[in-house]
């Protein structure tokens, strides 16, 4: 069982002059999941080498057993240290992919060619494809063969509004997700803020937050019959 995870090397925050990156729990929780599983992983990032890590994902108010884990874990960061080209890799390879969040999707993942490519190749081939938090953005561009957009009429979540506006960074990213994808006809939902929500629509699994990665993953699991 082949899964690929994408990841961002995208590291500003807007014209803050802070730093952003993927979003620590995001990866270690589905990473983790995965693992345990018997999955083999493949990471990437548009970049290729060490993906940019949110400096506050990784402050002590955020750490979960997931995040604990992984800082103790030599291997897991050597790995995360040498992810291959986005590029590189092809859709044929893998049984599903999964995007980790984290700001930074909004500024690379979002308009990246060859993710989309990836999303679109992997769709298309009946795989899967997960999505948690910020990283739904990577849909956006996605189109179906007719060329429509992929999004238009599908059930997903990610990053509501309501948690943007509670961080702060409502001025600061390129656009809402909550807003942009209802305006590209998704049939976007949302849980109370920071709560577990899961969307399941088939083939595409995606979480509303952090708190939401573990049991995305679990689900995408669960599709590929493992779980």
């Amino acid at each position: 069982m082949r899964i690929l995870m994408v990841l961002t090397s995208h590291d500003k925050l807007g014209g803050t002059g802070e730093k952003t990156g993927f979003w620590l729990e995001e990866f270690a929780a589905p990473y983790y999941t995965f693992k345990d599983a018997g999955a083999q992983i493949t990471l990437a990032s548009p970049a290729g080498g060490q993906p940019p890590l949110d400096p506050k994902s990784d402050e002590p108010e955020y750490q979960t057993r997931a995040t604990v884990r992984f800082n103790e874990d030599s291997a897991s960061k050597a790995e995360l240290a040498n992810t291959l080209k986005l590029s590189e890799v092809q859709a044929e390879d893998f049984y599903a992919v999964f995007y980790p969040g984290g700001h930074g999707p909004l500024w690379d993942l979002a308009e990246d060619a060859h993710s989309i490519g990836l999303i679109e190749n992997m769709i298309d081939a009946g795989k899967y494809v997960g999505a948690v938090c910020h990283a739904t953005a990577v849909l956006r561009n996605v189109r179906q063969p007719d060329g429509t957009l992929f999004v238009n009429g599908r059930s997903i979540t990610g990053f509501s509004n309501a948690e943007e506006e509670a961080v702060g960074l409502t001025k600061i990213v390129p656009f809402l997700l909550e807003d942009d994808l209802r305006a590209r006809g998704a049939n976007f939902s949302t849980g109370p803020d920071w709560s577990v929500h899961v969307v399941d629509d088939g083939h595409l699994i995606t979480g509303q937050n952090p708190a939401s990665s573990e049991k995305a993953a679990e689900i995408l699991l669960e599709k590929l019959g493992a779980a």
